[in-house]
């Protein structure tokens, strides 16, 4: 459907049976949330909230909720994009199948943006922030952030819309020290879009102009977190996702989405800074305060009876684990396709996305002779680490490839590679790099450590199915689970700022006289609850790898250094319990989950879901 709206989207799924209205008044301030997060565990609809406490503004969420939603959304578009994205991967396949490709070409033609359109939507009214619903999502947050923002911004150098950048960063509307309808806060991490235009106005002491789009037709809000290949603008591919042209025109200086349902000009001055956050995120805990780009507010205008989009993020699986599903049916192996000897590459959702990458990988540097060691896997490792959003990973797990082998399954993946790890030689550390800004498991904001760990197709031990003697009853971890097979973990003993590493090797070196009896243990996983971790695999890699830093954190039994390479000859050890460090983990509050009951009860709007 080429929607002309975000309404008109919302009505069309009203008539498919897939939207609820909820036409009670609620509180922004965490009641929004917490019903969002309700109606998203339900496997539920889109929700349109028609009365937002303190907004004249109507709000909806959950439009992406599902991945069965998102194709009726874009039901007309979707296999035209990913031949698109497929012909950028592949543009000799235009030359193989001229036919095939006509339409694909056409409709890059037909998506084209419109600058300054004679018969362009003009935005209804100018509005102030404190007009906007103002919407706390995890009871700690520091004030109300907009989580499906479309951040516009252009080159300095060459401005103008085709050398745009369009982008989903969070912004903190209210709270801290901002001057409410003055000031905003824009938070963007490593390896954005917009980092390379503030670079550049800053080198030309030059304010940089940002417009944020919040709303409008769907495809323009999919656009701002696509990862695309080189050459294919947000832009461009909104419109082909969309199915017609999105407009754009310019309004003192800023560029203006005609489309949108809200746009916020703004400008970020050379060094202009407050603390922004925390903010609950995605990896399950709170990103905590610090010092991100002031954006200075110059106008806030909104369309005629506008909607305001909204999501909420936390530990996943949450409504962006969807977006992610949405982006991998669309782009398919556009990274496969970018990195020679790449075969499947998957960011770990469970996980927090970025702290986990399991990748497939060929062998074929020695065809004439049998592979000894991993080779063109380090290098496909090095590739991987290099490469946009990849590179914040912290754990990287690359294996040969094998019939059936998929890095979507897990604890199936995980059994092949901890079946074929050799302690003694696969495992390569990067020390004192950046990670991703929102993981405290580091030794400071984007600082940390990675670790790839790569395996042949050599299997070099049998994994153990029970929890071994040799570790029942050790002191310090009196609670022993096993995970999975080959895993276990242990609890039981609290952190320890000053003798943590001390204990730790002390751990692993009691564990040597018994090393014998382990041989089928591949990782032990120390941790705060051992029952907890070994309840999911859900469970168990999201506690893992979000509370360990693999450098200060990873251990081994009988371990040895060797011209600066580590390795261990017994199962590796992971500290992964609750450090001083870390931020707090989110969590619901239960006065508002008591008070938003009144919206599922017999007569509320939300009653078929109570």
């Amino acid at each position: 459907m080429a929607y002309a709206s975000l309404e008109a989207c919302l009505l069309d799924l009203e008539k498919a049976g897939q939207l609820v209205r909820v036409k009670e008044e609620v509180d922004p301030d965490g009641e929004m949330a917490a019903v969002h997060r309700r109606i998203f565990d339900a496997g539920g609809p889109a929700i349109v909230f028609e009365n937002v406490k303190g907004s004249r503004f109507r709000a909806c969420s959950n439009l992406f909720g599902t991945l069965e939603r998102s194709n009726f959304i874009f039901r007309n578009t979707l296999e035209a994009v990913k031949a698109a994205v497929h012909l950028k991967n592949d543009p000799m396949a235009a030359l193989r199948h001229p036919l095939a490709n006509f339409k694909t070409g056409l409709a890059a033609l037909q998506a084209l943006p419109l600058k300054n359109p004679s018969k362009a939507p003009v935005l209804y009214e100018e509005v102030q922030i404190s007009d906007l619903p103002l919407i706390k999502h995890w009871p700690m947050d520091g004030g109300a952030f907009v989580t499906l923002p479309q951040v516009y911004t252009e080159d300095v150098r060459q401005p103008g819309i085709r050398h745009s950048n369009i982008g989903m960063y969070r912004i903190q509307l209210s709270g801290n020290d901002y001057q409410l309808n003055q000031e905003i806060g824009l938070h963007y991490q490593l390896h954005r879009g917009i980092g390379v235009h503030q670079t550049l106005a800053d080198a030309r002491n030059e304010d940089l102009k940002v417009s944020i789009f919040v709303g409008g037709p769907p495809a323009h809000t999919v656009a701002a977190v696509m990862p695309l290949p080189e050459g294919l603008s947000e832009t461009m591919f909104a419109g082909m996702l969309a199915g017609r042209r999105f407009r754009y025109t310019y309004r003192d200086g800023f560029c203006i989405s005609t489309d949108a349902d809200f746009v916020i000009t703004g400008t970020v001055k050379r060094g202009a800074v407050k603390p922004e956050g925390p903010f609950g995120d995605h990896l399950g805990y709170y990103s905590l305060q610090h010092e991100f780009p002031l954006m200075q507010v110059h106008n806030v205008y909104a369309r005629k009876n506008a909607i305001w989009p909204f999501t909420l993020v936390g530990r996943p699986p949450q409504e962006d684990t969807r977006f992610g599903e949405l982006i991998h049916e669309i782009t398919g192996d556009a990274l496969p396709a970018e990195i020679p000897g790449l075969k499947e590459v998957y960011a770990v959702d469970a996980a927090g996305v970025h702290p986990v990458l399991f990748a497939i990988g060929r062998e074929r540097y020695t065809p004439y002779a049998p592979t000894r060691q991993p080779a063109e896997l380090l290098t496909i490792a090095n590739h991987c680490l290099g490469t946009g959003q990849l590179s914040l990973a912290k754990y990287l797990w690359i294996g040969q490839e094998a019939p059936g082998l998929s890095t979507h399954n897990p604890e199936v993946f995980l059994k092949y590679m901890l079946e074929r790890l050799d302690f003694r030689r696969d495992i390569h550390f990067y020390t004192r790099t950046t990670i991703d800004t929102l993981d405290y498991s580091g030794n400071g904001l984007n600082q940390g450590s990675k670790v790839v760990l790569a395996a042949i197709d050599v299997p070099v031990r049998t994994l153990a199915d029970e929890v071994p003697d040799g570790l029942k009853g050790r002191d310090g971890f009196p609670e022993t689970k096993l995970v999975m097979p080959g895993v276990v973990a242990m609890s039981g003993k609290p952190y320890a700022s000053q003798t943590a590493a001390a204990d730790v090797e002390a751990f692993a070196a009691g564990l040597q006289d018994a090393e014998k009896s382990l041989a089928g243990i591949a990782l032990i996983v120390l941790c705060d609850e051992a029952s907890f971790m070994a309840a999911t695999m859900r469970n168990f890699l999201w506690a893992t790898f979000t509370k360990s830093d693999p450098a200060t954190d990873l251990y081994g039994v009988g371990a040895w250094t060797e011209h600066k390479h580590w390795g261990c000859t017994g199962p590796l050890v992971i500290d992964a319990r609750t450090k001083p460090h870390h931020a707090p983990p989110l969590l619901e509050d239960p006065e508002i989950e008591k008070a938003i009951e009144r919206l599922f009860r017999k007569g509320g709007s939300l009653e078929s879901f109570g």
